[in-house]
């Protein structure tokens, strides 16, 4: 039943604590609500002191609840006061909104809303990846994805000279990109130009972190392979194909040039030692006549005719020695001359032995024929010059 229903014995009680018509009139005392919260307060920190009269428990509750709240607002601002540094972070500390000091690794303490605190992993390695189509020095359009890289190498610089450096990043990234792709070729581009293209732009890249002072240092640029539009791709496969095709047929003619190039060296080579060899023996053969004519020259001059004769008939001996042919002379004051077949006499004396026989018969009757007739044109020289 409601308190301020007829009937019952609530009519004359309030929600206060006191009766209607008893010993309060009107609306509760606000001052001693205060005084009986300030109590509760005080018993549960260890205040536990009565006051006497209303007006000092008023007062006394009053700061006691200022107290409260600046005790909490003590420990809350200590809280956030209190930070940690982990090894591979490092935090920047602005005081006034100007740079106070850079804090490494362990506990540290600041002064907010004075200070304003900037923590990062500094070690970490973070990564980027852009992808684009872009048109090349030849004037083809390629999508060239990459990857790349980077971490935190100057924290103050990274927190205070550019309002977003990651986003700064990402737009030197694609300057740098589109530079480098825009003065190679496509060929270069889609096949082994990638790590000469990702060592230009990391260099490129790098150089325009360090005009804008983010603090950035980049690790590594990835260049992934490249490729065509999709509308074009099927021309640019037949293009690889085609240099593809190119390739093979160098190798194939190196391997050829390979195999030829050092046979014909040999060759070369081997002509060569056979033209000194050839040189060699013709100056032997040379200093050897020339000394042996020296030598001649000496027994010449020791006796020229018999000399002279010796020669004639060495030299005759050598002329009948290679021929079949023989002719010979008749007395002196004859004309005549008398015509001997040596080799159809020999043919046909050895006709009917084997094949080896008639070479050996052949120069067997040779020489001695020779010798016969050099005896012969001896001993008619002997006579002749007896005569006289």
């Amino acid at each position: 039943m409601a308190w301020n229903e007829p009937g019952g014995n609530s009519n004359n009680q309030d929600p206060w604590g006191g009766r209607r018509g008893g010993d309060r009139k009107g609306p509760p005392d606000l001052d001693e609500a205060f005084r009986k919260l300030q109590d509760s307060l005080n018993g549960l920190f260890g205040s536990g002191k009565k006051r006497s009269g209303d007006d000092r428990g008023g007062r006394s509750g009053g700061f006691g609840l200022l107290g409260i709240g600046l005790a909490l607002l003590a420990v809350v601002w200590l809280y956030s006061a209190v930070y940690v540094v982990d090894e591979q972070e490092q935090a920047v500390v602005l005081r006034f909104g100007k740079y106070y000091e850079t804090v490494g690794p362990g506990l540290n303490f600041y002064f907010p809303p004075i200070d304003r605190r900037f923590q990062e992993n500094v070690t970490r390695e973070r990564a980027y990846s852009k992808q684009g189509q872009m048109l090349t020095e030849d004037e083809n359009i390629v999508e060239v994805p990459l990857t790349v890289q980077y971490k935190i190498s100057n924290l103050q610089d990274f927190v205070l000279n550019v309002d977003q450096p990651e986003v700064s990043l990402q737009h030197a990234t694609e300057s740098a990109l589109r530079h480098v792709v825009g003065s190679t070729e496509m060929d270069q581009v889609l096949t082994e130009g990638r790590e000469l293209m990702a060592s230009e732009i990391k260099e490129r890249l790098q150089r325009f972190l360090d005009t804008y002072r983010t603090g950035i240092t980049v690790t590594q640029v990835n260049v992934q392979s490249a490729a065509a539009p999709r509308e074009v791709q099927e021309a640019f496969d037949d293009v690889i194909r085609a240099r593809e095709d190119e390739q093979r047929a160098k190798n194939q003619a190196e391997a050829y040039a390979n195999g030829v190039v050092p046979e014909a060296r040999g060759q070369a080579q081997r002509i060569i030692e056979d033209a000194n060899g050839y040189r060699d023996e013709v100056i032997a053969r040379a200093e050897g006549e020339a000394d042996r004519f020296s030598k001649l020259l000496a027994e010449y001059r020791k006796a020229p005719e018999v000399t002279r004769q010796r020669l004639y008939l060495e030299t005759m001996q050598e002329v009948f020695s290679n021929t079949n042919k023989v002719l010979v002379t008749g007395k002196e004051g004859q004309s005549n001359l008398l015509y001997l077949p040596l080799d159809k006499m020999i043919d046909s004396r050895g006709a009917g032995s084997g094949p080896a026989a008639p070479a050996a018969s052949t120069s067997a009757s040779g020489s001695d024929l020779g010798s016969r007739v050099s005896s012969d044109m001896q001993q008619r020289n002997l006579r002749s010059r007896e005569s006289r």
